[in-house]
């Protein structure tokens, strides 16, 4: 599973965990919290690792970065123990709608893909807004802090595609830290499926890079919404089946 989920992680380029996330409710009945926990073993690697990428290809504001780690850490602690005191289902519904709104900003984004967005450049306390919401967001659900942040980044903050997803892993993956300690102290790690997990992912995430060079990048984008919208939808009826 780790090995299918990091090439397809890596092909739709929005990495893994979003992807593992609902499939492992789905498939293997997990709960939602301890489906969120297990998926930050898959995540820690594979996020370090494109980091360690970036930092060495592009030009990272630190400054900005350091802005948002300092709101956006203790927002990931506390939304994280307040994610895994919340009931399992309620949870599973909130990251349906989670699930959508991440689809549709995709969908959006490959409309307009090709179109340059207006930008204007915010300052350093609109970052550290930024860095509470997406401490909250990585809290709640373990992932997509970094997916919401990357957006604003480019629209608000006058960085490129690629310097927002570097900084974007660049203050993301100290919290997934944070989030695996929450989660592992409340018992919502299955370690001994999460380590093969991240090997299988880590194994097969460099042909999804490969492949997603050689594929148009507007086709894949809809192929995940659509891949996410079904998951979503598969989710929600399992939540009503266990009520």
């Amino acid at each position: 599973m780790g090995a299918a989920l990091g090439f397809i992680g890596a092909l739709f380029g929005l990495g893994g965990g979003i992807i593992t996330i609902p499939l492992m409710g789905i498939f293997f009945g997990y709960s939602q919290q301890l489906a969120q926990g297990t998926v930050l073993l898959l995540v820690i690697p594979t996020a370090t690792i494109g980091l360690v990428q970036y930092v060495r290809r592009v030009k990272i504001d630190w400054k900005l970065v350091t802005v948002m780690l300092v709101t956006a850490l203790p927002a990931t602690a506390l939304f994280s123990h307040i994610a895994t005191l919340l009931p399992s289902t309620g949870l599973r519904y909130a990251f349906v709608v989670f699930l959508l709104v991440i689809a549709a900003y995709v969908a959006r984004r490959a409309w307009m893909l090709g179109k340059r967005p207006a930008r204007k450049r915010l300052g350093l306390p609109w970052a550290g807004a930024l860095g509470v919401v997406a401490g909250v967001v990585s809290g709640l659900f373990t992932v997509g802090g970094a997916v919401f942040s990357v957006p604003l980044l480019t629209e608000f903050f006058e960085q490129s595609q690629v310097s927002a997803q570097a900084t974007g892993l660049a203050f993301g993956v100290p919290g997934v830290f944070i989030s695996l300690a929450v989660y592992g102290f409340a018992g919502d790690v299955n370690w001994a499926v999460g380590i093969p997990l991240a090997l299988g992912g880590l194994s097969t995430a460099s042909f999804g890079v490969a492949l997603a060079h050689r594929l148009p990048e507007r086709r894949l984008r809809f192929l995940f919404v659509g891949f996410i919208v079904v998951c979503a939808l598969t989710l929600f009826v399992r939540a009503r089946e266990l009520g």
